[in-house]
């Protein structure tokens, strides 16, 4: 979704045209890389160029926008396993599924990292998302006493990304030991 708090609106067609051509984009951003044609992002979502030019006057919004919506999506289902799992569990889950987005989507968020400025608007809201997303499940398993008190959200992201570059080539089996390690070591001790 765009950032900002100024912005009006949009019209229900108008956020359709936004979410389909985002969601093109990132699929083809994925399989074909970040110098595809964006008149072939617009034929593919079904918009003519002038929608897609009007949303993202430049490559690097269209950059932002998907940035925006992977972390975003990636962020909330942290807030899901918080509801939906007692504490360790959605730790471990949230772990795995941020591990398994960052072998997946390893590709695309060096494209979009590359191309949004470390001290953008949206490089800040994401990276304050996924913080306060992991923080979530960090301060309730530190809560029901089941992990250290001397992590926070923060580690657990930078775990979680470290164990997703290494596990990259791996074996399953090899992915899911180095998941236990770390999940051993965020343990709180008797």
């Amino acid at each position: 979704m765009p950032g900002g708090t100024t912005e009006r609106p949009m019209r229900a067609d108008a956020r359709r045209n936004y979410e389909r051509i985002v969601a093109t984009a990132k699929d083809l951003f994925a399989t074909q890389g970040a110098d595809v044609p964006l008149d072939d992002v617009a034929k593919k979502a079904g918009v003519g160029a002038g929608t897609l030019y009007r949303h993202f006057p430049t490559r690097e919004k269209l950059f932002e926008a998907v940035y925006r919506d992977e972390i975003t999506v990636l962020a909330d289902r942290a807030f899901v396993l918080h509801d939906e799992l007692g504490p360790w569990e959605a730790l471990e889950a949230w772990l795995l599924a941020q591990v398994t987005w960052v072998v997946e989507r390893h590709k695309l968020a060096t494209i979009l990292k590359e191309s949004i400025d470390a001290g953008s608007e949206t490089f800040v809201y994401c990276q304050k998302h996924l913080r306060e997303a992991t923080g979530t499940l960090v301060e309730a398993a530190q809560e029901a006493g089941l992990v250290r008190q001397d992590v926070t959200g923060a580690d657990v992201l930078r775990l979680g990304h470290g164990a997703g570059m290494a596990v990259r080539n791996c074996t399953p089996e090899d992915g899911k030991r180095v998941l236990d390690v770390i999940l051993d070591g965020l343990r709180a001790t008797p």
